[in-house]
């Protein structure tokens, strides 16, 4: 199978690269590297590295040519910068998402596989939160997020794409970078952990998130992939599935299953800061339709994957 992968020298994107290159897939990679990064990437007979934007027809054709599916993780992952920059974002994670679907349909490039967030869902309070609750992105970034979602399924209805959408709840795991301004709350709590260095807490800890291990993500990913391949007829709507744990654990009880980790400097040198301003209390994935539809279970609990990380 050949597969291009945006964002594949990214943190999930790495994850997927290397797993489709286990099971003997060729792999174009699709990234400018604002993020990503070369060491990343295996060196592979199998693989193709093309430095490009996914927003330039020209590095997208040249990047999905040949495929036989593509695997959409690239993005601008970044609330605050979306806020600060929303144009430049948006070209990233719409346009340059449009400009993916129109390619692959042009191309003949009918499989796809899009991440979207969990951001949609915005702060409300109906948890679990489902994929039928009603969106409420409060973001940039998020308001992005959800138009791809509706773009490819406009693509999907049409019979040009046979492709299905993820909403990524709390992603973590090895080679997320704590010191970039995207990483999530599990690399840089560790990193500091690690170090003995001070850890903030903003707001009193019991917030909660739904925090999952990139290699499940990356599970239900080619479990969506091995679906379209088995030829089976697409669905007449776009299906989207959350991905998520569905296990509320709050910065507290990170925090303690932090403390508790060989290689860490405990007791944690913790304080609290102001609660931020738009930050969303409590999220907690409904991945019934996931585990039911494509056999999906997440097999690594929170201290597995947070002592992964401290391994590699």
């Amino acid at each position: 199978m050949k597969v291009l992968v945006t964002g594949g020298a990214g943190f999930i994107g790495s994850h997927m690269v290397r797993a489709l290159l286990e099971r003997g897939a060729h792999v174009n990679v699709l990234d400018d590297f604002s993020t990503g990064k070369r060491e990343n990437l295996p060196a592979a007979d199998g693989l193709r590295v093309i430095e490009g934007d996914v927003a330039d027809p020209g590095a997208v054709r040249a990047a999905l040519e040949g495929r036989d599916a593509f695997i959409h993780l690239a993005a601008v992952a970044s609330v605050e910068r979306s806020v600060q920059e929303p144009l430049a974002t948006h070209r990233t994670n719409l346009q340059g998402s449009i400009q993916l679907f129109e390619a692959a349909a042009r191309l003949g490039v009918r499989r796809g596989l899009y991440a979207s967030s969990a951001a949609v869902y915005g702060d409300s309070t109906n948890l679990p939160l489902a994929t039928t609750e009603a969106p409420r992105p409060l973001s940039p970034y998020a308001a992005d997020k959800l138009a791809g979602e509706h773009y490819l399924a406009f693509y999907h209805r049409g019979g040009r794409l046979n492709a299905t959408a993820f909403r990524f709840f709390n992603v973590f795991g090895p080679r997320q970078d704590p010191a970039s301004p995207y990483s999530g709350v599990i690399s840089i709590f560790l990193d500091r952990a690690r170090r003995g260095a001070p850890i903030t807490v903003y707001g009193d800890g019991e917030q909660t998130r739904d925090f999952v291990y990139v290699g499940d993500v990356v599970a239900a990913l080619l479990a969506a992939l091995d679906r379209q391949n088995d030829g089976a007829s697409a669905p007449s709507e776009l299906p989207v599935y959350n991905v998520g744990r569905s296990e509320r654990v709050s910065l507290l009880q990170l925090l303690a299953t932090i403390e508790r980790l060989p290689g860490v400097r405990a007791p944690l040198s913790v304080s609290h800061g102001p609660a931020r301003e738009g930050d969303i209390r409590h999220s907690l994935a409904d991945s019934t339709p996931l585990r039911t539809v494509l056999g999906w279970r997440p097999r690594t609990s929170l201290a597995e994957g947070l002592a992964a990380i401290l391994t590699e």
